[in-house]
């Protein structure tokens, strides 16, 4: 009788001790889903010129960037990685890089030279493109958070129109690698370059077409 007392005794502890293991990982979850949330969008900030269809815009060139960062080569790194992530995701036919430099060697513009219309649209015409992509790396770096460091990219893209030097698109962005389930877990973080692309696909999809 003692024996069966005992072992009825311990059911509901541990059904509620399961209950309270569950109720701790849904916590957990909804926690790490709202961390997830939260720094996903952090200052995505984008324009799109009102009643201009890009149907148009089949074909650009992305120019070199400028960089604003301590790291020589990240526009060149970054310009290469948003001429790729352009043609992966079909948004448009880009000049190959080695054309667009050797068009602006050609007609002597350099980054400090000024993209007034008439420049724009020599350069269009030499390249034949409808719009060309420029951009600016705001930031790039490592990101620290207690002993949990991260990368951190922070971009700005237009879409100048090669014919009237409109900007017809713009937006700017950061993305980290931070996560707060891998700080948990001790997990690496995604690399800078991961980062970058994760970023520019974000990015270049509020292009409208």
């Amino acid at each position: 009788m003692l024996i069966r007392k005992a072992t009825a005794g311990t059911r509901p502890r541990g059904r509620s001790g399961k209950r309270a293991c569950a109720m701790v990982r849904a916590a957990l979850l909804v926690l790490l889903l709202l961390q997830g949330c939260a720094g996903s969008d952090r200052s995505s900030r984008t324009f799109v010129r009102e009643n201009v269809d890009l149907a148009y815009i089949t074909r650009v060139a992305v120019l070199p960037f400028a960089n604003n960062t301590q790291d020589d080569f990240a526009a060149q790194r970054i310009r290469d990685i948003a001429a790729t992530q352009i043609l992966a995701m079909g948004i448009f036919d880009v000049v190959d890089r080695g054309i667009v430099d050797s068009g602006l060697r050609e007609m002597a513009i350099d980054k400090d030279t000024p993209l007034d219309v008439p420049v724009v649209k020599r350069l269009g015409q030499r390249l034949g493109v409808q719009a060309f992509i420029l951009g600016t790396v705001n930031s790039i770096g490592e990101n620290r958070r207690g002993s949990f460091t991260y990368p951190e990219v922070s971009l700005t893209l237009e879409l100048l129109d090669a014919d009237s030097a409109q900007v017809l698109w713009r937006c700017s962005d950061t993305l980290s690698g931070y996560s707060l389930a891998d700080r948990l877990f001790g997990l690496a973080p995604l690399d800078a370059f991961q980062i970058t692309v994760d970023l520019l696909q974000r990015m270049l999809a509020t292009i409208p077409k």
